[in-house]
């Protein structure tokens, strides 16, 4: 009987240690969590302690002797580095070792091209990926030469990857012209959400942490939720329905993660910068996480990058039906903090309550006489405020109303 399983490549995890051991072990620990969401099986791992990387190979060349011992030992098809290698390292790595070597940005982006699915998210990942092999063609030509399956494979192809420089220039154009006119279409969508007056609070946080299964909990999005890394790259809004009679969009982004490509933030930003144009951030924390804090202050330095740092935040700390330890759960930087378990609806009603209050909070209690010739303002409260009551009345229609405060001087008294 003929077994058809597709092999998994065995990959080598390789690092260099320059600082805190635990902080590499943490960083290998979540760079064996993409290979294995690449489809990849980590074998074995290497860790280079010094100063600074080397220059031309990485792990400088004592280390290298190490890393083919360890390949021929384990039977593992190729290296992974946990940093972005230069055209130089790549080249000469793959010289010493003969076999592939893939680096982290490189593994992300290979995700990134097997999780798209809209045009949006494919035309964002390759141009990300021709942009990181433009900068990297010199040192990848013998690893495409010979690549026949694996890592750095997904995307735009290996026939697209050996073209000269100036074809990848005239894709890249290309793809930049396209993704110009899907950034026009979703500015006019957000156009669109403000001028219709519902606020809109954007989901962002740590791969993994639980965004996605959030939106699924509260509005039935039936977004993907998967135990995995980056399960879902295309942001989806949903309307949210509040008790008080308020609606909010809640739109659900792509997760970050240390290291991220600055390919992929400029590929990405107009779907990242869904979380910069939102009126509300909220953040949600994986609580069960060791390597929480870490976490929070990736979210942080990325919503900075994208100047979406001027926010009020509801930090929300995920998962805690899991064993959390003793970690303290806190967050100065946040306007409200909550603890949830989005996946069984745990502290969900808390969450609602507060974004109720948030949008309470940017509205203006009025009670006044709108006259007939003026009933067009009734249904302005209607679809940027909260209408309470109206009455019919000889002299008009009495209204009791929140408003938001820039509507006041055209509604209230």
């Amino acid at each position: 009987m003929t077994d058809n399983t597709e092999k998994k490549q065995r990959v080598l995890l390789v690092a260099v240690c320059s600082g805190d051991a635990a902080d590499t072990t943490a960083s290998l620990d979540e760079l064996e969590s993409l290979a294995d969401t690449a489809g990849a099986e980590c074998v074995g791992r290497v860790v280079q302690n010094r100063e600074n990387p080397d220059p031309g190979t990485y792990v400088g060349s004592g280390k290298i002797l190490e890393i083919r011992d360890m390949l021929e030992y384990l039977s593992a098809d190729s290296v992974i580095c946990d940093d972005e290698l230069t055209p130089a390292q790549m080249n000469n790595l793959e010289e010493e070792l003969d076999c592939p070597v893939a680096d982290r940005t490189l593994l992300i982006l290979d995700i990134f091209a097997a999780r798209a699915q809209t045009s949006e998210g494919k035309i964002q990942v390759e141009l990300a990926q021709l942009k990181y092999r433009q900068a990297h063609l010199t040192g990848m030509r013998r690893y495409l030469s010979r690549l026949g399956g694996g890592i750095g494979t997904r995307g735009p192809g290996e026939k697209k990857l050996e073209i000269d420089r100036r074809l990848i220039d005239e894709r890249v154009g290309a793809l930049n012209r396209e993704l110009r006119e899907v950034v026009k279409h979703r500015e006019l969508i957000r156009a669109g959400r403000k001028k219709g007056g519902v606020k809109e609070a954007a989901i962002v946080g740590y791969t993994n942490a639980g965004k996605s299964t959030l939106l699924n909990a509260m509005t039935d999005a039936h977004v993907l939720q998967e135990d995995k890394l980056f399960a879902t790259l295309d942001p989806t809004t949903r309307v949210l329905e509040l008790p008080g009679g308020n609606k909010i969009l809640l739109t659900d982004t792509v997760g970050f993660i240390r290291k991220l490509p600055h390919t992929l933030i400029d590929a990405f930003r107009s779907t990242l910068e869904e979380a910069a144009c939102a009126d509300y951030i909220i953040h949600v924390v994986d609580a069960s996480s060791p390597e929480m804090e870490t976490q929070m202050q990736v979210v942080y330095d990325t919503l900075h990058e994208l100047k979406a740092d001027n926010k009020p935040v509801v930090t929300v700390f995920n998962k805690t039906d899991r064993d959390t330890g003793d970690a303290r759960l806190h967050d100065h930087r946040a306007d409200y903090v909550l603890r949830i378990s989005a996946l069984k609806r745990e502290g969900l009603d808390d969450l609602v309550t507060v974004l109720d209050r948030m949008l309470m909070d940017g509205q203006t209690y009025i009670e006044r006489v709108v006259p007939y010739a003026d009933a067009g303002l009734i249904a302005l409260i209607r679809t940027k405020g909260r209408l309470i009551s109206e009455e019919y009345r000889d002299d008009g229609i009495a209204v009791r109303a929140y408003v938001p405060r820039e509507l006041y001087g055209r509604i209230g008294d």
